[in-house]
């Protein structure tokens, strides 16, 4: 934004200079000096070559379009802080509860293993194979035919062959096919959250068997 510079020492004359130029960014009472600025230009302006009203009116427009967005942009920053504050003390009441995250870990508790899964499309055959942690198949349970969504399942461990699965880390696969044709699944497991911190991409939640999660990440709390 270009205003001309005033020769105080001539009243009724300006510079052939031009060039003041508004600061990008507004610092206190830079308002007040633009008008200031623009009042003496006026006043001094030379009568035979006036100022053009669309370019003082331009001007102005500019210098509080700059300050407006200076004042947005710390509204936003404050919003933001505050969101991250309530953020992190939700955070931290999820401790100790249990969440859904992507994952084939099988979660064992009084030898019953449980897991999940969601199928892109539907499903006329779905198995669900249990593995040892050398990954190798311990069992196999057939679900037969499946719509798209989400399959919660339970898997008796104790029962399985080589007796109870309690032992290790047990995981599993899923295989679905629609007549012969593939269908996508992805898997999930149940997880322990330990400890919860703030990170550059937002809340992270530290899970017992997953490591660092965000909390995005989640795909449902238990």
């Amino acid at each position: 934004m270009a205003i001309a510079t005033i020769d105080t020492t001539t009243p009724g004359t300006t510079s052939s200079t031009t060039a003041a130029t508004a600061p990008k960014k507004t610092d206190p009472g830079s308002e007040d000096r633009f008008l200031k600025l623009l009042v003496a230009q006026m006043q001094n302006q030379d009568p035979l070559n006036p100022l053009d009203n669309a370019q003082v009116t331009s001007q102005m427009a500019q210098i509080n379009t700059v300050s407006g967005v200076e004042k947005l942009n710390k509204t936003v920053a404050g919003l933001t802080n505050q969101f991250l504050q309530m953020q992190t003390l939700q955070g931290a009441a999820l401790v100790g509860r249990d969440v859904t995250v992507a994952g084939n870990s099988m979660n064992i508790a009084n030898d019953v293993g449980q897991g999940a899964f969601e199928l892109a499309s539907d499903a006329s055959a779905s198995k669900v194979e249990v593995l040892r942690p050398d990954g190798t198949v311990l069992d196999t349970l057939q679900l037969g035919p499946q719509k798209a969504g989400r399959v919660n399942f339970d898997w008796a461990a104790k029962g399985a062959a080589g007796g109870s699965a309690a032992q290790g880390d047990i995981r599993f696969r899923v295989v679905a096919t629609n007549n012969t044709a593939p269908v996508a699944a992805t898997t999930y497991m149940r997880d322990k959250v330990v400890a919860v911190n703030m990170g550059g991409d937002g809340l992270n939640l530290e899970l017992q068997r997953s490591g660092s999660v965000t909390y995005t990440q989640v795909k449902s709390f238990n």
